[in-house]
């Protein structure tokens, strides 16, 4: 490979290495707020003591609504699981952005279970 190709090819990964920061930079994921949107801790997992770290992602409409949920991690208890789930999708998020505009995004959400 002569100089001259090299050289090509280092210009070519860095402005693609650039275009992808700077579509990466152009979203930005939705949000919410952990201090009022709480889950209620199911009876049966208080009961026998459950703790655990729930992951899931939500789908956030413009608006800020919940549109679609998955399970990414499981906390190892399906009541907390579902309790999370459920809770977290009643939420309002602030909503993603797309170049500035406000957009449906996808977000990641760990959802701690602890007993004090």
């Amino acid at each position: 490979m002569s100089t001259k190709s090299r050289y090509l090819s280092v210009i070519a990964a860095m402005v693609l290495s650039s275009l992808t920061a700077t579509v990466a930079a152009a979203e930005v994921s939705a949000v919410f707020d952990s201090k009022t949107c709480k889950a209620d801790y199911p009876k049966a997992s208080l009961m026998n003591e459950e703790q655990g770290t729930t992951s899931m992602s939500f789908l956030v409409g413009p608006d800020g609504a919940v549109v679609d949920s998955k399970l990414e991690k499981t906390s190892g208890f399906k009541n907390l699981d579902k309790a999370a789930i459920k809770s977290i999708s009643a939420c309002k998020f602030k909503p993603g952005t797309k170049d500035g505009a406000p957009a449906q995004t996808w977000t990641k959400v760990d959802y701690a279970w602890k007993l004090d």
